[in-house]
This record gives structure tokens, sequence and C-alpha cells, in this order.
């Protein structure tokens, strides 16, 4: 456990990206880092709804699944642990009211993959709604284009690489702790103005 990262941290960790760039592995590894729990919105989503995120697609549309997300990703901001973290669903930091939330409540951290790597790790999938019966390069292609400058605002981002889960949450840990060294002396700057 790392403690000195335990005590610096005083909000959720919520993690950002496309399907595939490493947010439910980096983000159960480095809730095992911290000492802290770790919670998947999409399964929290799967189990307010009784079935899996590809069916709720299917039989009301992404608009409705939207808004259930919005609703459960609320709740795991406010309910008790605070410290945890969360993984997101590709889609959840695209919606303004969402991304407005985490950004307010939460540490947020990007993990950014590249085409390449994001095909490799969704190409045998049969969970990720969108590229069912699809051209995964293409569509992956797209949402880079359409969401990576989205996915800019967040707090943290972290390249993530096809290297071990270890050497990415390294670099996760250490991006953390870096941002918050730069805040806390950022503050106390501003204390002596």
């Amino acid at each position: 456990m790392d403690k000195e990262l335990a005590v610096l941290l005083n909000r959720p960790i919520v993690m950002v990206g496309l399907m595939g760039a490493g947010k439910t592995s980096i983000g159960r590894a480095l809730a095992r880092r911290v000492g802290v729990p770790f919670v998947d919105s999409d399964k929290e989503i799967e189990a307010a709804a009784g079935c899996s995120v590809v069916d709720i697609f299917s039989m009301y549309g992404e608009k409705e699944f939207r808004r259930v997300e919005q609703r459960v990703i609320s709740r795991l901001l406010t309910t008790p642990p605070k410290l945890k973290v969360i993984s997101t669903g590709e889609g959840a930091f695209i919606t303004p009211a969402v991304r407005e939330m985490v950004l307010g409540q939460a540490l947020t951290i990007w993990l950014k993959a590249d085409l390449e790597l994001l095909v490799k790790r969704t190409n045998f999938r049969n969970t990720r709604p969108q590229l069912l019966n699809a051209d995964s390069k293409k569509i992956l292609g797209q949402l880079i284009s359409e969401r990576y400058d989205i996915y800019a605002q967040a707090d943290i981002t972290v390249e993530t690489r096809d290297e071990s889960l270890r050497k990415t949450l390294d670099k996760v840990v250490d991006a953390i702790k870096q941002y918050l060294k730069q805040k806390e002396d950022a503050d106390g700057k501003n204390k002596h103005l």
C-alpha cells in the first residue's frame, strides 16, 4: 500500500478514456495500491438495471443509457467512502453534465492510448456495444478524433503503451504525486499573496 499517496488524496479518483485504454485494470490496481475501494461504473449500471450495458443500449438506446450513467456516477461520487477509484465507461466524460460533475468532485485521470493498442485490446470482446458487428479500427479512430480533445480536460493525462500493468500503474502513481505536489505548492504560494 502506498501510504504517502493515501495521505495526499482527499477526493475520489475517476479514470476516463476510450475502451481498451486500461481504465478498469489500472483503476483496480491503483485502488489496491492506495488501499481504497474500486468501483466500475458500468458494473454498477448493470446491477441497477438488471441487464448488461449491451442490452441497455439495444433495448433503450444510448440517450437512456447516458441518463442512467449520470445518476450512477453522481451516486458513486457522493456515497461513502469518499476515497475510492471509479472506472467510467468511455462515453461518460463526454457527457457535459458528467464531465462537470467529476471535474468538480474528483481527481480525473485520462489513460491515453494510441489507435493500434486500442484495436488490439478490444478486438476479441463482445461487451463493447459500439464495436459489435463493425470495423473497430474505423470506429475507434473516429472516437479518437471526436473525444481526445474532451478527455484532455482531465486533471492528469497518462500515456499508456503496450507494457506491463505494473509499469503503467507506476506511471499513474507518479503522475498523481506530481500533480498533487504542484497543486500543494501553488496553494502555498497563493496563501502568501
